[in-house]
């Protein structure tokens, strides 16, 4: 979809100018509050990782040793399964709060060779600088332009649009959609490779065989950490925490799909042919920022459990600006889009989400959706 055909271009000029106002004012301000909180989020978070491994560990000094007595059991399944929600919810903060903000160089002005984004690796199977081409260069540069930004693209394998052409192999959108929510990580870990181009043969395998070597040397490491050296401390008892474990990636790969999904998804988020974004100028970008991102209403926590991705239209609009200050400039930036007669796509989460899933289902049909995919009195959007 084009910009709004009702803002001039001394309109747009001025919404940019604004924009940029309130990113430099929050900008200057950073300082102690910040870095308080990013070095206590990070504290807690490395507790809550660890606590719940002792957790996990502990556990098993409830497992019955003669027979299979009831309440040994009982005591034991609850114990194990608390040690391993505090390990997801751990690997959801480092992996959301975190790890992705640290990689947009949020921090980097806090000068802690600590926590700067050259050099800060995630919990992740996916590399920290593999993933911040195809997130913070690719996706955030060319938000919800087809054939540009893979996100948009259902990752290269789901059909989000409409204008996506349909094949029969859309016909199971939502199995696909449930297997890459469960496996996240791993979709995120190989979308950067693009092995679709490699078996049309737009790329040589010999091009991709380095980047293919560092992935695979990321993911060795953390299967190595969490199903082999962790589950080997636990001796005979093995499998119960490498079952732990998978549980708790899980538990982040549902939690960390669930938000981004929401956040780019839902229905009357806008998208983009690249030729609408030929000589785009900032404040055009800012505008198509804000037209391809959905927010989600929530308390403080639940936004620091979703890395303030519930804010996802201040984070695209102002990637590197610390998240803890997403909440303060959200209202800022919805009353600009009243001022200046912009949709601001924000709603609950089972709204973004229940949407989203009804995308999901519809695009499994071939044929075009004017519910999901048009706008009123705008025509559809490529």
């Amino acid at each position: 979809m084009p910009i709004p055909s009702h803002l001039t271009s001394a309109a747009i000029a001025e919404f940019g100018r604004e924009i940029e106002a309130i990113r430099n004012e929050v900008m200057d301000s950073r300082g102690e509050r910040d870095a308080r909180y990013i070095h206590r989020l990070i504290k807690v978070q490395r507790c809550m990782a660890l606590s719940g491994r002792l957790v996990i560990y502990a556990s098993l000094a409830l497992l019955p040793q003669w027979g299979h007595a009831f309440a040994a059991w009982s005591t034991f399944w609850p114990a194990i399964a608390l040690g391993t929600l505090m390990l997801g919810c751990a690997k959801i903060l480092e992996n959301m709060e975190i790890g992705h903000n640290i990689s947009h160089a949020q921090w980097d002005w806090l000068r802690d060779p600590a926590i700067q984004s050259g050099s800060w690796e995630w919990d992740h199977v996916c590399p920290s600088d593999q993933w911040k081409h195809s997130h913070n260069v690719k996706h955030h540069t060319w938000t919800n332009v087809f054939g540009k930004d893979a996100d948009v693209g259902g990752y290269g394998l789901l059909r989000m649009f409409s204008y996506q052409r349909w094949k029969p192999f859309n016909l199971f959108n939502p199995l696909w959609a449930l297997l890459l929510a469960i496996l996240f990580e791993w979709g995120i870990a190989i979308q950067e490779l693009e092995l679709g181009r490699v078996a049309k043969g737009r790329v040589t395998w010999a091009s991709l065989r380095p980047m293919w070597l560092k992935t695979r040397e990321k993911m060795l490491r953390q299967v190595l950490k969490d199903y082999i050296l962790f589950p080997l401390l636990a001796g005979p008892l093995f499998l119960y925490v490498c079952g732990a474990n998978a549980a708790a990636n899980i538990i982040r790969n549902l939690w960390t799909y669930l938000i981004i999904f929401c956040g780019h998804f839902p229905m009357d988020v806008h998208t983009f042919t690249k030729a609408e974004v030929e000589n785009e100028t900032r404040p055009r970008w800012y505008i198509r920022q804000l037209l391809g991102s959905c927010n989600i209403g929530g308390g403080k926590l639940f936004h620091i459990m979703s890395g303030n991705l519930s804010h996802q239209i201040e984070h695209h609009l102002f990637p590197d600006m610390p998240s803890n200050r997403y909440p303060d400039v959200a209202p800022r930036v919805q009353a600009l889009c009243v001022r200046y007669g912009l949709p601001y796509n924000t709603g609950s989460l089972s709204r973004q989400f229940g949407t989203t899933l009804l995308r999901i289902f519809r695009m499994s049909f071939p044929g075009h959706s004017t519910l999901l995919d048009g706008y009123p009195g705008k025509g559809s959007p490529a």
